[in-house]
């Protein structure tokens, strides 16, 4: 049986997350030291107590959702021996992936992503920016939508998530008429998220292009599996296309439902989440109904899948 493992981006961040995994397993206590030694403070201890609006902060965020997520992934390997055919992660997650591929190493990563939390808050001025769920509409349709609602701005799709789930991003007035004119058309769940940021979409061109800087300066490694890349929705497993997908990803959308069918199509029977959060569990649930689906976030995972 094919396996993939998944790794959640941002949103699944809370406090607490990662502790019990540090107080059961050597292992841990020093994958979150190599995470302090890397970015120079107490990132566990934000990870462990928060507070959660320090937590939140975008720059914070990246880097404690992915020391969590890699924690998990070594106590997994360590435990269960499990290991994976692919691998992929949401947005911020597909670094968390390129570190369970060998591409990245994992203080490189760390260093990269508290970076890339910063170009990416500081791209569009607090309050200019947003982004909207915009739920059981077709895709075709949200895309005449976004047109609609442009005028002269930006929105588009940014997330393509799961069937009848798809977030747009954009300049605030324009999502906010993209609301609008979704509710007319009939389409009454549709509702602006709570982030600090219009993440994936061409606003984020400025954040690109400093990421693209840092990563020159990163050493890329051989990946010993494909990585199913968000832009693409496919496998790739090319260390030297790793650098221009991660720098496309910053303002593509997410191809997370199409990311799921490919795996599936690819005989993957298996889908192991790992990090916090449950986000991607149910989304996979939704995009193939019956899929062995489980979720590595603390060790009561651990033990279900050593068992």
């Amino acid at each position: 049986m094919k396996t993939a493992f998944v790794f959640p981006g941002q949103g699944a961040q809370h406090p607490g997350m990662g502790k019990e995994f540090a107080d059961s397993f050597a292992i841990a206590r020093q994958t979150f030291e190599e995470a302090n030694d890397a970015l120079g403070f107490d990132l566990a201890g934000l990870c462990f107590d928060g507070p959660e609006e320090d937590l939140r902060l975008t720059a914070n965020t990246q880097p404690a959702i992915l020391a969590t997520s890699v924690v998990a992934l070594r106590v997994l390997r360590q435990e269960c021996g499990l290991s994976a055919d692919y691998t992929a992660g949401h947005s911020l997650g597909e670094y968390s992936a390129l570190v369970c591929a060998g591409a990245l190493d994992f203080a490189d990563a760390l260093r990269t992503v508290r970076q890339r939390g910063t170009f990416m808050q500081e791209a569009v001025p607090v309050g200019t920016g947003a982004m909207a769920a915009m739920l059981s509409i077709d895709a075709a349709e949200l895309a005449a939508i976004c047109e609609e609602a442009a005028q002269g701005e930006v929105v588009a799709p940014a997330n393509f998530n799961s069937p009848g789930q798809i977030v747009i991003a954009g300049h605030s007035d324009a999502v906010n008429r993209a609301i609008v004119l979704a509710k007319e058309r009939g389409y009454r769940k549709a509702m602006l998220l709570p982030v600090s940021a219009p993440f994936h979409c061409p606003l984020m061109q400025p954040a690109a292009d400093r990421l693209a800087e840092v990563l020159g300066g990163v050493s890329l490694s051989t990946l010993t599996m494909p990585v199913v890349s968000n832009v693409e929705a496919t496998p790739n497993q090319e260390a030297e296309r790793v650098k221009d997908l991660l720098v496309a990803q910053v303002c593509a959308p997410v191809r997370w439902e199409e990311s799921v069918k490919k795996m599936l199509e690819l005989e993957v029977e298996k889908f192991v989440e790992i990090g916090p959060g449950k986000v991607l569990s149910g989304l996979v649930k939704r995009i193939a109904k019956g899929t062995n689906v489980c979720n590595v976030e603390g060790v009561a995972g651990i033990s279900s899948l050593a068992e």
